[in-house]
């Protein structure tokens, strides 16, 4: 009977991989040796390899523009590195080293913004793309960044609420998302209206609410599977339902 870690190791991974390998019974990751860290720094350790976070931005960038250069799609990919995943200052100065915009998830990110454009490490037309749920404090600081004249901040509308909210805190024009709620199991412990607005009802808030709204115009749309893609037949269902109201709406809305 295989009874030791190893065993489950070699039966569930594929080991050893680009990242990880053993030398002398010892784990090494691109080729740092982890004992060494673990006996100077303890454990549990957690530490993060700046190389590998511009290698994955630009292998990205790279899937996109050779997708695009081969369906001769006429169009820009620009990669929103989320500041909810780290905000260590070497990990986003890491990042934005690689000529990319941000994502935003709450009121404490959007001050982080803002030193950022201070420091002169992001510029006007960066897009700062705020997505989650928009308590208020985070309302008024997109308000404010939007305020301060940056064009490119994109608030990401997740409920029928947020439109009035961000309308009432600015007198500035700017630009919008939707987010798409996709079908979540009804059992999801968060199956309510945080999670977007549902497929059905897409083309009529954007009639309703901003269509005739002169300070708003739609940019985008947004599309998030929150409980993770369970199989290949889900995920093509749901991207066809977001291709389909992208389509509907593309031809009412020119933003």
């Amino acid at each position: 009977m295989n009874t030791k870690y190893i065993d489950l190791i070699d039966q569930t991974y594929f080991f050893p991989t680009e990242e990880f390998k053993l030398e002398d019974k010892t784990l090494h990751f691109h080729d740092i040796d982890l004992m060494e860290l673990v006996e100077q720094y303890g454990s549990p350790l957690k530490f993060t390899y700046l190389p590998k976070i511009s290698d994955n931005i630009q292998r990205a960038q790279k899937w996109f523009n050779d997708a695009f250069a081969k369906a001769d799609y006429k169009a820009k990919y620009h990669y929103c590195y989320c500041t909810k995943s780290s905000h260590f200052k070497h990990v986003l100065d890491t990042a934005l080293s690689n000529d990319i915009h941000l994502e935003t998830s709450s009121a404490f990110d959007i001050d982080i913004i803002k030193s950022l454009k201070a420091e002169g490490k992001i510029k006007e037309d960066t897009y700062i793309i705020s997505n989650g749920f928009k308590r208020e404090k985070y309302i008024d600081n997109i308000a404010d960044l939007i305020n301060s004249g940056h064009k490119n901040c994109i608030p990401i509308i997740d409920n029928y609420e947020e439109l009035d909210l961000l309308t009432n805190a600015t007198d500035k024009d700017f630009k919008v998302g939707i987010r798409i709620a996709s079908e979540e199991e009804p059992k999801f412990e968060f199956y309510t209206s945080r999670l977007g607005i549902g497929y059905k009802n897409i083309l009529s808030f954007y009639k309703n609410q901003i269509q005739e709204n002169k300070q708003v115009s739609l940019k985008m749309l947004h599309f998030f599977i929150n409980t993770g893609i369970r199989d290949n037949a889900y995920y093509w269902n749901e991207l066809h339902k977001c291709l389909k109201v992208y389509i509907s709406l593309k031809k009412i809305c020119h933003p």
